[in-house]
């Protein structure tokens, strides 16, 4: 009997140990860490006269205890109850000047130490640089005087940046900026006794809405909300601070280009359980400058009525905008189909307006057969329109006359035709200062940047005049082979003087000076030098492959320094990816991306086993395309697994790749790929999910791209959901979770879940819950030790796998 109940001891003692396996922080290989935990290369912003750069250095990782400091979650937002900002941001520590023309590097005299800096703004005369800076206690604003190169704090009150920064340059001595009216130290306390219970209720008003998160969920959430989010809007000019108005919860201000007037949106009551704070309530006005109230424009209701369907829209006014051509007029959209994408009307959306003094009837400027999307002012002839749904995936782009009031279709293609796509219009700044678009040669043409430039040979970005009578592109600069640069700003349109940022696989990306008139060579302006010098040596080549039923696929494949395939053979192997949604199988084989980048390594990436001896297929094709009538998710599964076929077929047949020892992995929608992988085939040695979502009855009105409802299609829900068929995965799955997740849908409860229903089934899973971690990670100690978990994971069952 005693030999049973010690036997019994030893085995359920045995069972807690593998159920719990409580582990320190862990480093991974010296290699990965050190890719890891490069210094990042300076973000860097110009003047528009190319006289003065500003280099910004970020921040490394925070440690996990930055991010264990005090957090409320509420209205979709996290917020730090100390200093009235959000309690995840990553900062500046370092702000340099470096003087164009001379290549002289400026010190800065003023900035405040340590420095915690975010939103780097120039003003209209590019002389002066606008920042926040944020403490412990509050945020404050600075202002760097390009003349003196000093800074200097300018606000008397810590700003509120809680619904963002707020910040505006009205002109180049005034700056708006909003404020909090109360000390932290005074915010509601949580009284042990509430009043009563929480209670919703529906009263036969439909209400679908998406499974978002860090929504309020009390009476004392209201509280916590309305007093971490109110705030008082300041005017500060020459020294002066002026309050205008009264303190509301400001979603918006936006000056207009006469800079008489404020279009402001502001949240009511009461405050919605069931959408983020943009769904709440909420008034738009037009006031004067100092605060006066002149129009209510509209009083909108929450969007938890808004019906379901990625098209579909509220009855009611969207999109309020100043008309960046004139004065003072005010654009608005409204739907004509009560808000149904789906009912057969003529025109689905109209775009009113109104001028200033506001006092008038509101005019109809145009009607769109699509959804309208956003409009791009040009002058008193000339505006683009865009319109499209994205159901059907596409997009239609229209020459709008303001005066005579026409409407003509420039091009209309599918969003995800990129060979296709002729660019996005330069502009420029008209008289008011505002952003318009750029016409050439006597006003026939515009100049378009495209910064991808998708082609047959990978992306090639590109410069173009489009001809808006023949409706063709004219490419005038583009992009070299075996390089990848694009124009970043253009600098002078008629001398066609341009900034470029330029890279390819050996050369880390730095700035040019461009001029395509004078045809003078180009002048570097930066000299940014190479981070990973663990890379050194590497291959990176894209490969190109059919899947069985003919879609053309690529990937980006790394193989290790002085691999030789025919002494080294076949390695083993990390495939990471993504699927997207195509309703055109033409679209889905369109390459997209160039072998011909520079590898920058972000946290997320999967190049790191590149230095551990692995061939590593980064971003591998997953296309899920529509087939036969249907949509694409009704093949979903099938289409997996051929393009996880196809991709293992092409590296065995170079030989790069032992189908033997093959991993598969992928974050957020590529861990739900993953686990479907291993659910339904015998592909791979092991899985790879982070941050995930395996159950699809959890977002029952949509997901990803999918806008039917499970009550719609619960067969395709089901069916969808690797949770579903959890009995089946036996292949290893490593599944990893920040205990903090942000993300529309990916609920740590997903991991959760499914690690115990695989390990009810007695399948090898593992499952890594990363403390304070949202969505993307952001600890250098949770990375670090993901990194090693992933390691471990991929060493043990693929690398040395029997």
């Amino acid at each position: 009997m005693k030999k049973t109940i010690l036997t019994l001891f030893l085995f359920t003692t045995s069972l807690s140990v593998f159920a719990q396996d409580a582990v320190n922080y862990q480093q991974p290989p010296k290699a990965i860490a050190d890719l890891l935990m490069a210094k990042p290369t300076p973000v860097v912003s110009i003047d528009g006269k190319a006289e003065w750069m500003l280099l910004s250095t970020k921040n490394s990782y925070p440690s996990v205890e930055e991010l264990a400091m005090p957090e409320f979650r509420i209205a979709g937002l996290r917020i730090n109850p100390n200093n009235f900002s959000p309690s995840r941001q990553t900062f500046i520590n370092n702000f340099t000047l470096k003087n164009i023309k001379t290549g002289k590097t400026a010190l800065i005299t003023g900035l405040p130490t340590p420095l915690f800096a975010a939103h780097p703004t120039w003003n209209p005369a590019q002389n002066k640089i606008s920042f926040t800076q944020t403490t412990p206690k509050g945020v404050d604003l600075y202002i760097i005087d390009i003349t003196t190169l000093k800074a200097v704090k300018v606000n008397k009150q810590a700003l509120n940046v809680v619904l963002g920064n707020g910040i505006t340059w009205v002109d180049d001595m005034t700056l708006l900026y909003r404020v909090a009216t109360k000390p932290a130290a005074s915010i509601p306390v949580k009284p042990l006794m509430p009043k009563g219970p929480t209670v919703q209720q529906s009263l036969g008003k439909a209400a679908p809405n998406p499974t978002y998160q860090d929504l309020i969920k009390s009476p004392f959430d209201e509280q916590l909300f309305e007093f971490l989010a109110t705030s008082q809007l300041v005017q500060y000019k020459n020294g002066v601070q002026t309050l205008i108005g009264q303190p509301a919860i400001y979603t918006s201000i936006k000056v207009s280009p006469d800079k008489k007037y404020l279009l402001q949106e502001t949240i009511n009551k009461p405050f919605s359980y069931l959408v983020p704070f943009e769904g709440f309530p909420t008034t738009v006005k037009i006031t004067e400058l100092s605060g006066k109230s002149i129009k209510v424009l509209a009083n909108l209701p929450s969007t938890e009525g808004k019906p379901s369907g990625y098209d579909n829209t509220q009855n009611v006014p969207r999109d309020y905008d100043w008309r960046n051509d004139e004065a003072a007029t005010i654009t608005w959209a409204q739907p004509l189909d009560s808000g149904l994408i789906k009912k057969q009307v003529p025109f689905h959306d109209a775009v009113y307006a109104l001028n200033a003094p506001f006092s008038g009837e509101a005019k109809e400027l145009f009607k769109t057969q699509n959804r309208y999307r956003s409009v791009n002012w040009g002058n008193s002839t000339l505006a683009l329109v865009e319109e499209g749904q994205r159901s059907k995936q596409t997009i239609k782009v229209s020459r709008y006359n303001p005066s005579a009031g026409t409407m003509e279709t420039l091009y209309e293609l599918s969003q995800n035709d990129k060979y296709n796509n002729p660019g996005e219009a330069v502009t420029e700044k008209n008289t008011f200062g505002r952003q318009v678009i750029l016409t050439t040669d006597n006003g026939t043409k515009l100049l378009m940047n495209n910064i991808t430039g998708s082609s047959p040979k990978g992306d090639l970005p590109f410069l173009a005049k489009f001809d808006l009578t023949t409706k063709k592109n004219e490419i005038i600069w583009r992009c070299s082979e075996g390089t990848y640069e694009y124009i970043a700003d253009v600098l002078d349109a008629k001398k066609l003087v341009l900034l470029t940022r330029k890279e390819s696989q050996k050369e880390v990306p730095n700035y040019f000076i461009k001029n395509l008139v004078l045809r003078m060579a180009d002048r570097q302006i930066t000299d940014f030098t190479n981070p990973y010098p663990e890379m050194v040596g590497v291959s990176k080549e894209k490969i190109a492959y059919k899947r069985a039923d003919g879609i053309d696929l690529t990937g980006d494949l790394y193989l290790p320094k002085g691999y030789d395939k025919a002494k080294d053979g076949p390695l083993p192997t990390l495939i990471w990816a993504y699927p997207r949604e195509f309703n055109s199988a033409a679209d889905a084989a369109q390459i997209r991306g160039s072998k011909d980048r520079f590898t920058m390594i972000s946290w997320g990436s999967p190049i790191y086993w590149v230095t551990q001896g692995y061939a590593v297929l980064d971003n591998a094709e997953m296309p899920i395309v529509a087939k036969d009538g249907k949509k694409p998710n009704d093949t979903f599964i099938d289409q997996l697994k051929l393009n996880a076929e196809a991709a293992i077929n092409k590296l065995a047949e170079l030989g790069v790749g032992d189908r033997n020892r093959m991993a598969v992995g992928g974050h957020s929608y590529g861990a739900f790929m993953t686990a479907n992988l291993l659910a339904h085939t015998n592909l791979f040695k092991a899985g790879i999910a982070r941050s995930g979502a395996y159950n699809r009855t959890l977002t029952p009105f949509g997901f990803q791209n999918e806008d039917r409802t499970y009550w719609e299609v619960p067969q395709l829900y089901y069916e969808m959901s690797p949770f579903s068929y959890a009995d089946k995965i036996k292949t290893p799955l490593l599944l990893i979770h920040g205990d903090s997740d942000d993300n529309q849908g990916t609920f740590p409860m997903n991991s959760e879940r499914l690690f115990n229903a695989i390990k009810g089934f007695g399948g090898t899973t593992r499952f890594v819950f990363l403390p304070y971690e949202a969505h993307g990670y952001r600890g250098k100690e949770n990375i670090l030790h993901t990194l090693w978990e992933m390691d471990s994971w991929l060493d043990k069952y693929v690398k040395n796998a029997k």
